[in-house]
């Protein structure tokens, strides 16, 4: 892994999402991937580790990945980046969504940058590759760091499982085909972190996911 790039995950919101706290050795400089809640927790984690926020990254927009975005971008004068802009509509119902589900209220927002495939995002000198996985929800992206071997995949992809596709928008075969020819194909040795539980690779999920492995792909 790229000495310079350090992650530390924080689950939180009763979904123990999985919010990434990255950051770049070289300049201290960071970022909070999926800041779904709990915000004290989360600038706790960043105080300990003596990170400066510089923006706040975006996989998709729905509620648990983040509540809490609007307050943190306000409160600390941050970027918002991502996600695509097809999830636009998943932001707009941020209130809406956290009254439903009985989480505080959340604020919908405009990203300062809405991504596309293909963009890069940067946390301090260290590049990030954007790379739009549609499925779960329309505008979700991954972010790739390739030298340290890692991507966030958000709810793309699970140890074991992958993406709930039943939402609006939510479309099954997009999602097999993001992960398969848009993940897969990064290597068997990238570790991920997923929006929810354990990391795993790619390679563990392309020999052994019972959702999307090469033996259910025929291959």
């Amino acid at each position: 892994m790229d000495a310079r790039l350090r992650a530390e995950v924080i689950p939180v919101t009763p979904f123990q999402q999985n919010c990434s706290l990255i950051w770049d050795e070289a300049t201290m400089l960071g970022a909070l991937v999926d800041a779904g809640g709990e915000t004290r927790r989360l600038l706790d984690a960043v105080q300990r580790r003596c990170v400066t926020l510089e923006k706040l990254l975006v996989t998709h927009g729905h509620l648990d990945h983040v509540g809490v975005v609007a307050e943190l971008a306000g409160q600390l004068h941050l970027p918002i980046e991502g996600p695509h802009e097809d999830d636009r509509f998943w932001i707009e119902l941020l209130p809406d969504a956290a009254r439903q589900y009985g989480f505080p209220p959340a604020r919908s927002f405009t990203p300062t940058r809405w991504l596309r495939h293909g963009d890069v995002v940067t946390v301090g000198n260290l590049s990030l590759d954007v790379i739009h996985c549609p499925g779960h929800t329309p505008g979700h992206v991954v972010f790739h760091h390739a030298p340290s071997r890692l991507a966030i995949v958000g709810d793309v992809l699970f140890q074991g499982s992958i993406g709930r596709t039943d939402f609006p928008r939510g479309n099954h075969a997009d999602l097999i085909r993001s992960i398969r020819e848009r993940l897969f194909p990064l290597g068997d040795d990238i570790t991920f972190i997923p929006g929810h539980g354990p990391l795993s690779t790619f390679g563990a999920e392309r020999r052994g996911n019972p959702f999307v492995g090469d033996d259910v792909a025929g291959r």
